[in-house]
C-alpha cells in the first residue's frame, strides 16, 4: 500500500461521523487559507529582491507553500497538483484581501483560524475521537489532501 493511501486511511478512521465530515469540508480549507493569510501577513523585506520576479507573491506564504507542496508531491504528484491549485487560490484570495479590505489580512485570518478550530474540535467531540494530528503532526497536512482525494474520486481522477 502506498504511503498516501495509508495516511488517508488512518486519517479517515477518526472522521466517520457525517456531521464531523461536513464540519471538516468547511473548516479544513478555512484553516488552510487562514494559515496562508497569517504567513502572507509577515513583512517581506528580507525577500524583497524577489519582487521583480514574483510581484505580490514574493512573500513568506509562497515560500512556505513551496515546501508544503513538495511534501504533497513526495506523497502523490497528482494530488500535489490539486493542492497547488488550491494553494494558488489561497494566495490569490490573501492578496485580494490585502488590496480591498479595510480590515488587515492578519486579523481576518486569525478570526477564521480561531472559529474553524473551535468547530473542528466540536466535530471531533461529536465523533468521539481525538483529532489525528494529536497522534502525528503530519496529519495537519493530510487533512486538506484527504478532502482533495474525495474530489479526485468524484471526478474519476487517479491520485
Amino acid at each position: 500500500m502506498r504511503k498516501i493511501d495509508q495516511l488517508l486511511s488512518e486519517y479517515g478512521v477518526s472522521h466517520q461521523n457525517p456531521v464531523n465530515k461536513r464540519i471538516h469540508w468547511i473548516c479544513v480549507p478555512a484553516i488552510f487559507f487562514s494559515i496562508v493569510g497569517l504567513i502572507f501577513s509577515i513583512p517581506t523585506e528580507p525577500i524583497a529582491f524577489l519582487s521583480p520576479y514574483l510581484g505580490p507573491f514574493a512573500n513568506w506564504a509562497t515560500a512556505a507553500l513551496a515546501i508544503v507542496l513538495f511534501y504533497y508531491y513526495s506523497l502523490s504528484p497528482p494530488l500535489a497538483l490539486g493542492m497547488f491549485l488550491f494553494a494558488a487560490f489561497c494566495l490569490f484570495l490573501a492578496n485580494l484581501i490585502t488590496i480591498i479590505s479595510p480590515v488587515p489580512l492578519w486579523a481576518i485570518s486569525l478570526l477564521i483560524f480561531l472559529i474553524a478550530w473551535i468547530l473542528q474540535f466540536y466535530g471531533h467531540k461529536i465523533e468521539g475521537k481525538k483529532p489525528s494530528f494529536l497522534k502525528d503532526v503530519q496529519f495537519l497536512l493530510i487533512g486538506p489532501a484527504w478532502l482533495m482525494h474525495f474530489i479526485y474520486k468524484r471526478f474519476g481522477f487517479a491520485y
